[in-house]
Protein backbone atom coordinates (compact mmCIF):
# COMPACT_ATOMS: atom_id res chain seq x y z
CA UNK A 1 0.00 0.00 0.00
CA UNK A 2 1.30 3.56 -0.86
CA UNK A 3 1.25 5.62 2.30
CA UNK A 4 -0.68 9.46 1.61
CA UNK A 5 2.23 11.48 2.19
CA UNK A 6 4.33 10.34 -0.73
CA UNK A 7 7.12 12.01 -1.66
CA UNK A 8 6.30 11.51 -5.19
CA UNK A 9 3.57 12.66 -6.76
CA UNK A 10 1.32 13.61 -10.16
CA UNK A 11 1.51 17.05 -11.56
CA UNK A 12 0.08 18.59 -14.25
CA UNK A 13 1.90 20.72 -17.21
CA UNK A 14 0.11 23.56 -19.00
CA UNK A 15 1.15 25.81 -21.84
CA UNK A 16 1.63 29.03 -21.01
CA UNK A 17 0.86 30.48 -24.55
CA UNK A 18 -2.44 28.66 -25.19
CA UNK A 19 -3.69 30.00 -21.26
CA UNK A 20 -2.79 33.55 -22.04
CA UNK A 21 -4.49 33.08 -25.62
CA UNK A 22 -7.76 32.00 -23.80
CA UNK A 23 -8.13 35.13 -22.84
CA UNK A 24 -7.98 37.50 -25.86
CA UNK A 25 -8.26 35.45 -29.05
CA UNK A 26 -9.36 32.26 -30.48
CA UNK A 27 -8.45 29.56 -28.51
CA UNK A 28 -8.31 26.16 -30.25
CA UNK A 29 -7.77 24.34 -26.47
CA UNK A 30 -5.07 23.42 -23.85
CA UNK A 31 -2.21 21.33 -24.03
CA UNK A 32 -1.49 19.75 -21.07
CA UNK A 33 1.15 17.09 -19.93
CA UNK A 34 1.38 14.84 -16.83
CA UNK A 35 4.37 14.64 -15.15
CA UNK A 36 5.82 12.75 -11.39
CA UNK A 37 8.36 14.56 -9.77
CA UNK A 38 9.55 14.41 -6.27
CA UNK A 39 8.66 16.67 -3.76
CA UNK A 40 11.35 16.60 -1.70
CA UNK A 41 14.00 17.64 -4.12
CA UNK A 42 11.82 19.77 -6.11
CA UNK A 43 9.48 22.08 -3.66
CA UNK A 44 9.16 24.55 -6.67
CA UNK A 45 6.51 24.38 -9.56
CA UNK A 46 8.12 23.05 -12.80
CA UNK A 47 8.76 24.38 -16.04
CA UNK A 48 9.82 22.55 -19.40
CA UNK A 49 10.09 22.87 -22.99
CA UNK A 50 7.49 21.02 -24.43
CA UNK A 51 5.15 20.48 -27.76
CA UNK A 52 1.87 22.11 -27.96
CA UNK A 53 -0.71 20.32 -30.57
CA UNK A 54 -2.92 23.47 -29.93
CA UNK A 55 0.34 26.06 -31.38
CA UNK A 56 1.75 23.46 -33.34
CA UNK A 57 5.72 24.52 -31.56
CA UNK A 58 7.53 24.14 -28.82
CA UNK A 59 6.30 26.32 -26.13
CA UNK A 60 7.01 26.29 -22.38
CA UNK A 61 4.55 24.47 -20.08
CA UNK A 62 4.24 25.43 -16.31
CA UNK A 63 3.44 23.10 -13.37
CA UNK A 64 -0.88 23.79 -12.56
CA UNK A 65 -1.67 25.07 -8.96
CA UNK A 66 -3.83 22.47 -7.23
Amino acid sequence: MTKSKDARVTTALACTICTSKEAGGKSTGISRYTTRKNRRNTPTRLESKKFCVCCHKHTSHKELKK
